[in-house]
C-alpha cells in the first residue's frame, strides 16, 4: 500500500471522535466525505452467511446492506466470498450477475455499488461496501484509497470489538439480533437445520418485498408464523 496515502487516511480518520457506532462509525463517515460516493457500511460477515452491520452512513446505506442479506447475493456477498474487490459501477449492467439484487433495488435509487473484503491476516471478517445514485467507476485514487480504507476498516472494527473505547458500546447491539433469534426460532419449530430456516425467513422477507428486520421481529412476537411446508 502506498505509504503516503495510508498516513493521510490515518491522520483524516485519527482527528474525527467515535460516537455511538464507535471508529466503524468513523470510517464509514470519512468514505463518504473522501471517496464521492452517497454510502457507506461496514457489515460483519461469516462463511455460513451469517452477518451482522457494524456501520452505514446512513437509513438508505443500511437498507441496501439488508437487501443483500435477504437475496442472499450483491456486491457485498460476492466480495466476501472470493476475498477479492466488487467494483460494481453500473447497476443496470450487473442484472445477470445479481438478478434478486438489481431488481429489488430498483426503487432505491442506488446506480452503482462497491465492496471490498475486510481481513486480519489469514480470517476474513466482513466487508467495506460504497454505494453511488450516478453510474460510474471508481477513479484511481479513490481505488487506491477504499482499499487504504477497507484495511483501516478493520482495524477499527477490532478496536470497538476489543471494548477499548467506550462510546463505541452502542455498536456492539447486533443490528440483526432479531434475524439471528428468528432463525433460532424457525430451526427449532420446523425442524430444520439454522440455514434452512435463514433461506426460509429471507424467502417470505423477498417474497413479500418486506424488510428481513421486520419479518424476523414479527416472528420474535409470535406475530408471524411460517409453518412447514407439506411433506
Amino acid at each position: 500500500m502506498d505509504g503516503r496515502r495510508r498516513e493521510r487516511l490515518w491522520r483524516l480518520l485519527s482527528e474525527r471522535a467515535p460516537g455511538g457506532s464507535g471508529w466503524a462509525g468513523v470510517v464509514v463517515a470519512l468514505v463518504v466525505a473522501e471517496l464521492g460516493v452517497e454510502g457507506a457500511a461496514i457489515t460483519v460477515r461469516t462463511a455460513s452467511r451469517v452477518q451482522d452491520l457494524a456501520a452505514a452512513s446512513d437509513d438508505w446505506t443500511a437498507a441496501l446492506e439488508e437487501l443483500q442479506y435477504t437475496v442472499g447475493e450483491g456486491p457485498g456477498v460476492e466480495a466476501f466470498e472470493t476475498g477479492g474487490p466488487v467494483l460494481g459501477e453500473d447497476r443496470r449492467a450487473d442484472h445477470d450477475r445479481w438478478p434478486g439484487l438489481t431488481d429489488s433495488a430498483l426503487p432505491s435509487g442506488v446506480a452503482a455499488a462497491f465492496a471490498f473484503p475486510m481481513q486480519a491476516g489469514a480470517i476474513r471478517l466482513g466487508t467495506l461496501s460504497l454505494y453511488r445514485r450516478q453510474t460510474g467507476e471508481l477513479s484511481a485514487d479513490e481505488l487506491a484509497d477504499a482499499l487504504v480504507l477497507a484495511d483501516l476498516a478493520t482495524t477499527a472494527l477490532l478496536t470497538d470489538s476489543s471494548g477499548a473505547e467506550p462510546a463505541s458500546a452502542e455498536a456492539h447491539e447486533g443490528y440483526y439480533d432479531d434475524v439471528n433469534v428468528a432463525t433460532g426460532m424457525l430451526a427449532t419449530e420446523l425442524r430444520v437445520s439454522l440455514e434452512d430456516a435463514l433461506l426460509r425467513l429471507r424467502a417470505h422477507a423477498f417474497s413479500n418485498h418486506l424488510p428481513l428486520t421486520e419479518v424476523a421481529r414479527a416472528i420474535v412476537l409470535r406475530q408471524l408464523r411460517l409453518d412447514a411446508p407439506p411433506d
